[in-house]
Parts: C-alpha cells; structure tokens; sequence
C-alpha cells in the first residue's frame, strides 16, 4: 500500500487540523460552521477533515491572501470601538476620577491612537518619530491638565494600546493572517506605541517641571 496515498487521505480532528493550521480549534470550527474550510461529518455528527484537503485550502488561502494593512487596520478599528463601547472605561479607577468633560476627552484621546498608528503604517513608519511625539504629548497634557497622576497618564494610555493590540489579534486571526504578516504587524506596533510611552512620561515630566 502507497503511504504517501495513506498520509494525504488521513482523517483528521477538528483539533488536529487546528494543530496543521496553527489557529484554535474554535477557529476551525468557526471557518467549517461558514463553509469556508473543507468539513465532512461523521454519523455521529463529529467534524473530520482529510490532511490532503486541509494542506491545500492553507496553501490557496496564503497565496491568496496578500492583505494590505491598511485594510485590516480599519477592521481592528471597528473592534477596537466595540470593546470601548462596551464598557470597559468603566472599570479603570484613573477613568472614573475624571469628570464627564475630561472622559470625553480621553475617549478622543484613544481614537488619535489608532489613527496615529493607520498613518504609521500607511507611510511605513515615514512620519513614525513625529507622530509618536504628537500623540505622547497629547496623552501627557491631557492628564496633567486634569491633575492625574504621571502613573495614572501612563495606565490611560496602555488601556488604549491594549485594546488595540487585543483587537489586532482578534482580526488578524479570524482573517486567517499569515504568521510573518501578523508578527510584522506586532513589531510595528510596539516600536510606534513604545515611541509615544517615551513622549509621554517626558512631556508629563516637562511640564511638572514647568509649573514648580
């Protein structure tokens, strides 16, 4: 008998071809319920996949799928506004000291972020030191200008950043985003966002000075 014939017929597990396709099984059970991954069923109702048909959608969805980062960061964009709209402000103790003027503020703050970090990426970093100087400096006076602590400018800003890192890999990952596209994206982001950490703490630090 060819096994090379037996190994590309082999069944697999909905948490095997998980494993092939290195994303969580919820992924794959996600793509098989949209009928966007090749599935069969077994008479119990269990999905099976056959390795040589997993191998060959993961090959046809790389090639494929030549995402322009600019178009993916929309989409994180639009998630990054759920999760803000959902409440999660309402659980950070340097949000709740703000008066409703001052969190209205912020939540502009957060959108002059993403919109930093699009222009980043649309210019590949061209205009990255002035545009992280900028955004840090407007983090750093907005929360010295409503008395909160250089700790507490600091939390306000790593919220934003979270939840845009957190919807970075909600998105990269539904969209089935090639490793190297996905960790490129990573490196830019921390190198932009660390940039404006660093703006931050030194204006905040200047303008403490500035008032002594």
């Amino acid at each position: 008998m060819d096994k090379g014939k037996d190994m590309n017929e082999e069944w697999l597990s909905l948490s095997d071809a998980a494993k092939m396709l290195g994303v969580h099984p919820s992924t794959v059970r996600l793509w098989s319920d949209k009928g966007a991954l090749p599935t069969h069923k077994t008479q119990g109702g269990h999905r099976r996949y056959r390795r040589n048909e997993i191998s060959l959608w993961a090959e046809a969805t790389q090639n494929s799928r030549k995402i322009e980062p600019e178009h993916m960061m929309q989409e994180v964009i639009k998630t990054v506004r759920m999760q803000i709209s959902e409440g999660r402000l309402q659980t950070e103790s340097w949000y709740l000291n703000l008066d409703e003027d001052a969190r209205a503020q912020y939540r502009l703050s957060g959108r002059s972020l993403f919109h930093g970090l699009m222009t980043y990426v649309a210019t590949n970093g061209a205009e990255a030191a002035s545009e992280a100087y900028a955004i840090g400096y407007e983090y750093a006076s907005r929360a010295h200008r409503y008395s909160l602590s250089y700790v507490d400018a600091a939390r306000a800003f790593l919220f934003f950043r979270n939840a845009l890192i957190e919807s970075v890999i909600k998105v990269y990952s539904d969209a089935n985003v090639p490793s190297g596209q996905t960790a490129e994206m990573f490196h830019k982001m921390h190198s932009f966002t660390d940039e404006i950490l660093i703006s931050l703490l030194q204006t905040y630090e200047k303008l403490g000075k500035a008032n002594r």
